[in-house]
C-alpha cells in the first residue's frame, strides 16, 4: 500500500442526503475552518417509464448549501454509477465547482462507447470532467486536504475519497451487514475488488466510512456511516479474516444470480458523460437501448 497522506486530526463536517428511489446517499462535506464544501455522488431523478428527468434530489442539496452560505468547490463522482444518474452538471450550473472522477473513466468510456455504438463525436479521453484523479492525488476543499485512492474491482474507475477522518467508499464497500458490491460489470473483477477493499481496511481503525448505498438488509433502518474497525470485524463478505479465495468464490456465485440494475442503461450513458444526457442529431435529449449488449 502506498503512503497516502492520511490525517485523522482533520474532521470535516458531513451531511448525508438519502434518496429512496435508488437507495443512494449523497453528501455535503464541509471544511470546518472555512465555508468551502464538496458534494459526493449526487443524484438526478429519472422517471424511466415516462422518460422524465427532474432535479428534486439535487435541489435539496442546493437549498442546503445556500441556506448555510457555503461555497461549492468540488463535485466528486466516486465512479461511473450504474444505478442512478449524476446531477453534476446541474449542480455546477447552479453553484459552480469542479467535477472530478478517477482517470479510469477513459476505460469505461471506451468500453461502453462501443456497447452504445457512440460515434466519433463522443470523446473517450475524460474531457467531459474537470479533473481526472490518479491514485494518491490530492486536492483541497478550502483548507482541508483530500486525496483519492484507486479501488477498482466493482468498476475499473472506482476511487475512494479520503477527507481527513472521513472516507467515502462509493460502491467499493457497503455497511458490515451489506457486505460488498458486485464485480461482474464489464471491467469488474472480484479478486481485484477484494484487494481494493483491503486497501480501505488498511486505513486507521477509527476512520469514519460513508457508504454510497444502503438497502436496509433484513428490514433494518437505512444506515450509511461505520468505521474501518467495524468493517474489519463484522463485514459479512470480507470481515473476520475471510480469505481472498473465499471472497472470490462467494462473489462470483452471488453475482451470477443478480439481475441488472433497473437504471443501468440510462445511468451509464449519462454518467460516462459527467452527467450530461446524450442528444440526437437534432439536439434532442435521447437515450439508446442496446439489445443483448450488456
Amino acid at each position: 500500500m502506498m503512503d497516502y497522506p492520511v490525517n485523522m486530526d482533520l474532521k470535516p463536517e458531513v451531511e448525508a442526503f438519502f434518496g429512496e428511489p435508488t437507495n443512494t446517499i449523497s453528501y455535503i462535506v464541509k471544511d470546518p475552518s472555512s465555508e468551502a464544501c464538496a458534494i459526493i455522488d449526487s443524484v438526478m431523478d429519472l422517471d424511466y417509464a415516462a422518460g422524465r428527468i427532474t432535479h428534486d434530489s439535487a435541489d435539496r442539496i442546493i437549498a442546503r448549501i445556500k441556506e448555510r452560505g457555503l461555497k461549492l468547490e468540488w463535485i466528486i463522482e466516486t465512479h461511473v454509477h450504474a444505478d442512478h444518474l449524476s446531477a453534476a452538471p446541474y449542480l455546477q450550473q447552479e453553484l459552480g465547482g469542479k467535477i472530478g472522477v478517477g482517470e479510469g473513466i477513459m476505460i469505461v468510456q471506451e468500453t461502453f462507447g462501443k456497447i452504445f455504438n457512440e460515434g466519433t463525436e463522443f470523446q473517450r479521453d475524460g474531457s467531459q470532467f474537470d479533473a481526472l484523479f490518479k491514485d494518491g492525488d490530492t486536492y483541497m476543499i478550502g483548507n482541508l486536504q483530500a486525496f483519492a485512492m484507486f479501488t477498482p474491482g466493482h468498476t475499473p474507475a472506482c476511487m475512494v475519497h479520503v477527507i481527513g477522518d472521513a472516507t467515502f467508499t462509493g460502491d467499493t464497500l457497503f455497511m458490515p451487514d451489506g457486505g460488498s458490491a458486485r464485480a461482474d460489470f464489464p471491467g469488474g473483477n472480484a479478486a481485484v475488488l477484494y484487494d481494493s477493499i483491503m486497501k480501505v481496511l488498511a486505513l486507521p481503525d477509527m476512520m469514519r466510512l460513508f457508504m454510497c448505498h444502503d438497502y436496509g438488509p433484513n428490514g433494518r433502518e437505512i444506515q450509511w456511516e461505520t468505521t474501518v474497525a467495524e468493517e474489519k470485524a463484522n463485514n459479512i463478505h470480507v470481515g473476520g479474516g475471510k480469505t481472498k479465495e473465499d471472497f472470490v468464490k462467494f462473489r462470483t456465485e452471488r453475482d451470477a444470480q443478480l439481475s441488472m440494475p433497473k437504471l443501468i442503461i440510462p445511468s451509464l450513458q449519462v454518467n460516462m458523460r459527467a452527467g450530461e444526457v446524450p442528444r440526437d442529431k437534432d439536439g434532442k435529449q435521447m437515450l439508446k437501448v442496446p439489445v443483448n449488449g450488456l
